[in-house]
């Protein structure tokens, strides 16, 4: 026994010290030294690196196509603009992106399955990185501070690893002045203080405009147009504005939006009854259940919609269908 082990010994060294040793950047991977052979092997730690950062264009493209509904403006341009960032090693800045819409159209769903396109672990991954104005910046008498502490965050994260992603939720309940303490890192300036922000993604949501472009959906209902005819160019100007001047709006005369550091202004039209029906067929099938159109038909005709004569859109889009959908099963 004792002779077997030891030449299990000899022979695992000898492997060992033939494999070689994957040539990352020293500062994007987690190694630690093997006390036996001083090589470096790499831990189960997540890492700035290919293992755990990888961009997947036909998964992200796939999940578009079959768990987005009712937004075909917004599909196609998140699907180029995050494909043309991450196939660019070279870009020389960040991809800024502003998804605005109504309650439960899928701005954060997006987010969550762009975040699931590149990183390993989807939004629980250490590099994407979620505020919520209400929770992370609630006090108007601490603007200061919040500018201080976002710039730091931000540049911090970015120096650990270029390749970071930043998403602000409720963007229309943010201070004024605050997003703007981040615009040098959205501006192109090659290297700030040594770190380069070429490589990271920001994603502003907002339901600001959401009344704008429920405006326009309506419009062409009641022309007889079908929504499928909206094209970015009927909104995006509308859109930016009705942004840009909002009072109450994080983005309110911002320098980020008069200097165009945003990559494109993304709008969700608002969801009609199918779209929610959809949804609730989705839900059924994402639980490995046989999705049941009269079950989900019957929850969806119990969400509100407006206008109150026509009720053509949902008033929560497909927000709470997963929690509704359990009434009805």
């Amino acid at each position: 026994m004792k002779l077997r082990s030891a030449l299990w010994l000899f022979l695992n060294a000898i492997m060992i010290a033939k494999v070689k040793p994957i040539n990352f950047p020293k500062s994007y991977t987690c190694q630690l030294s093997s006390s036996l052979t001083g090589l470096p092997f790499y831990t189960p730690r997540e890492c700035c690196g290919p293992r755990w950062i990888s961009y997947n264009k036909t998964s992200l493209e796939m999940a578009l196509s079959s768990k987005l509904f009712g937004q075909h403006l917004a599909s196609p341009i998140i699907l180029k603009t995050v494909t043309r960032h991450m196939e660019n090693p070279n870009s020389e800045t960040p991809l800024v992106l502003s998804l605005h819409g109504l309650t439960g159209t899928g701005k954060s769903f997006v987010s969550r399955l762009i975040a699931e396109s590149i990183y390993h672990n989807g939004m629980r991954s250490k590099f994407v990185h979620l505020f919520i104005t209400t929770e992370h910046f609630p006090h108007k008498a601490h603007l200061e501070t919040y500018k201080d502490q976002l710039k730091q965050w931000v540049k911090g994260n970015v120096s650990e690893c270029p390749s970071s992603m930043f998403i602000f939720d409720e963007m229309d309940k943010m201070q004024t002045d605050l997003i703007d303490s981040i615009k040098p890192y959205l501006d192109y300036h090659g290297t700030i203080d040594g770190v380069s922000y070429g490589q990271a993604i920001f994603i502003f949501l907002s339901n600001s405009g959401g009344m704008e472009i429920a405006k326009k959906a309506l419009d062409f209902w009641k022309t007889g147009r079908k929504r499928e005819e909206i094209n970015l160019m009927d909104l995006e100007k509308d859109l930016t504005l009705s942004v840009f001047n909002n009072e109450k709006n994080g983005l309110w005369r911002s320098s980020v939006i008069s200097e165009k550091l945003v990559d494109f202004y993304v709008p969700f039209l608002p969801l009609e009854h199918k779209h929610l029906v959809q949804c609730g067929l989705a839900e059924m099938a994402a639980r490995g259940m046989k999705p049941d159109q009269g079950v989900v038909e019957r929850m969806a005709k119990e969400y509100s919609f407006f206008p109150d004569e026509e009720r053509i859109f949902s008033n929560q889009g497909c927000k709470m269908v997963s929690k509704r959908l359990d009434f009805y099963l």
